[in-house]
């Protein structure tokens, strides 16, 4: 008797919760990141049953295999251990430069890495990523715009949640995008408001097809108060040209909008006729009024490029013609986290200020800088090849970032079959394909298509000498689903 009542308290508990799915803020309910979405919660159990999965589904370098590059390694394995410093062996275990770097970086954080620094990150470092965008931009850039991150999402976040400030606010986000974006703006309340990569022109902008957009917006009552832009893309992969930026730029202006530029994948080009292009750099050499007026918040991260330090959680925003007073209430929101996390700060240091010639690590660095990028290079180029040779797909040769996006005609049957199951047709086909080869991917629906249209998402990051491997699987399936 005694156990049925308690069973019966059990439930009535249960029942009588504050918080259950219907009572919490819906904006989370509506909330997706298909990056790690079904498909992803499907590859999980099936790992937990021991069999194999490859993780094609995020770009994630070092789960793939890929190797941190060794200075940035010994140096923050000083500052996460100092006490080395005073072991009469350290030279022995560590290049001299990297002695050096590691006792020049805690002479300029207080408290070392165990302490917290200031909101927007450590000064030291602050300073670093200016001269790092002087250098790269040959523009001025002030330290006190400058705010560290936990990875460069956090940054993207904040700056959504300052411009959104009801369901009429809407952001302008490139389609196909990255789903940050999507579920970002739904969490916060606001409209997405979609302009469609033109995929014939190798993913290519069209201003036409931006004003289209925001005047079909504005028509339904949506006060468009920003343009993102992903260079190089992702998903697409595609990079952007100073005439591409330009556009952009006089576009925010023409419609009074800030201009978003997220550039993680900066170092991550393959085309020899490509470059990356800094939107920063192409604001501040066009005339006035563009180069005073446009306001410009531009996005990077220790997680993409050759680094791929992903775990550590490194970023920085940089605020580009900001009024002071939206800084400093930027600031005040960034203090109810107290900081950024000081291994992904020291980080972004590594990144932004490498080893310099006749440095002792030097060498090393730069080799093994261009071994990973020649690397990424040619598995981008071999992945979207052999896409391209598989009846009914047709891919775009991958220009940057880690990433290819096929497009895929599915049959009839294979839509049918989704649609009584209450799926979308890629997403059928990337579980069919999880199931048969173990390799995740991410359905095209989850980061939004033109109409009509079916992709996946595929990075180019496994180990290159599994290549021949993750093609066969790739074609061995397509065939047979398409059969």
């Amino acid at each position: 008797m005694s156990r049925r009542l308690a069973t019966l308290g059990n439930v009535r508990s249960f029942a009588n919760k504050a918080l259950t799915v219907e009572t919490m803020n819906p904006n989370m309910r509506s909330c997706k990141y298909e990056v790690r979405g079904e498909i992803y919660l499907a590859s999980l159990k099936r790992m937990s049953e021991g069999k194999d999965v490859i993780a094609l589904n995020i770009g994630n370098p070092q789960s793939l295999g890929q190797q941190p590059m060794t200075y940035s390694r010994q140096v923050m394995a000083l500052l996460l251990a100092p006490f080395l410093l005073k072991d009469p062996n350290v030279t022995k275990m560590f290049p001299a430069d990297v002695i050096e770097r590691a006792q020049l970086y805690l002479k300029n954080t207080k408290g070392g890495l165990g302490a917290y620094s200031d909101s927007k990150g450590v000064p030291y470092i602050r300073q670093l990523v200016a001269n790092f965008i002087q250098s790269k931009t040959g523009q001025v850039s002030n330290p006190d715009n400058i705010f560290l991150s936990n990875g460069a999402s956090e940054c993207a976040k904040l700056v959504l949640n300052a411009l959104i400030r009801g369901k009429t606010d809407g952001i302008m986000v490139p389609i196909p995008q990255y789903p940050l974006y999507s579920a970002s703006i739904a969490l916060f309340g606001g409209e997405l408001v979609p302009y469609y990569l033109n995929e014939e022109g190798g993913w290519a902008l069209n201003i036409a097809g931006l004003q289209k957009s925001i005047d079909e917006s504005r028509a339904k009552g949506i006060l468009v108060r920003a343009l993102v832009f992903i260079n190089p893309g992702n998903p697409t992969g595609q990079c952007l040209s100073k005439e591409n930026l330009r556009d952009l730029i006089k576009f925010c202006y023409d419609n009074r909008l800030i201009l978003c530029a997220d550039e993680v994948y900066q170092e991550n080009i393959y085309q020899p006729t490509k470059s990356f292009e800094s939107a920063r750099k192409v604001l501040g050499e066009m005339p006035e009024p563009y180069k005073s007026a446009v306001e410009l918040v531009s996005f990077h991260s220790t997680s993409k490029g050759f680094i791929g330090e992903c775990g550590l959680r490194g970023g920085y925003m940089e605020l580009h013609n900001m009024l002071p007073e939206v800084v400093d209430e930027l600031y005040k929101i960034s203090s109810v986290n107290l900081c950024p996390n000081l291994p992904g700060q020291f980080a972004t240091a590594l990144m932004v200020d490498p080893p310099k010639a006749g440095e002792a690590s030097y060498t090393l660095f730069e080799q093994e800088k261009s071994e990973r990028l020649d690397s990424l290079k040619r598995r981008a180029h071999m992945l979207s090849a052999a896409f391209n040779r598989l009846p009914g797909v047709s891919c775009q040769e991958t220009e940057g970032a880690m990433y290819a996006f096929p497009r895929i005609s599915l049959p009839a049957k294979a839509i049918a079959e989704a649609e009584r199951l209450g799926k979308q047709p890629d997403v059928l086909y990337c579980l069919e394909l999880l199931n048969e080869t173990g390799l995740c991917c991410v359905p095209g629906s989850g980061f939004q298509q033109e109409p009509g249209t079916f992709h996946f998402r595929t990075t180019i990051l496994p180990a290159e000498e599994r290549f021949p491997e993750i093609i066969e699987k790739f074609s061995t399936f397509h065939r047979k689903f398409m059969a």
